[in-house]
């Protein structure tokens, strides 16, 4: 049973969401051979202050 993680900030409608399990439980059905009722994605929505790169916090980068 595969399982995708995503690791992503806060912010995503749960629209946006959905449209994402579902492309990448399609990619995973075209391209690693996988049945979609065997895999199971997890979405880990991470507050910007609780996430950092560079020695930044994410509330602290600037948008580019």
């Amino acid at each position: 049973m595969p399982f995708v993680i995503v690791e992503m900030w806060q912010g995503r409608t749960v629209e946006q969401k959905r449209n994402l399990v579902k492309a990448i439980t399609q990619a995973m059905v075209d391209h690693a051979g996988c049945k979609p009722d065997h895999l199971h994605v997890v979405i880990h929505d991470t507050p910007k202050d609780s996430w950092g790169r560079d020695g930044v916090l994410g509330i602290d980068m600037k948008e580019n």
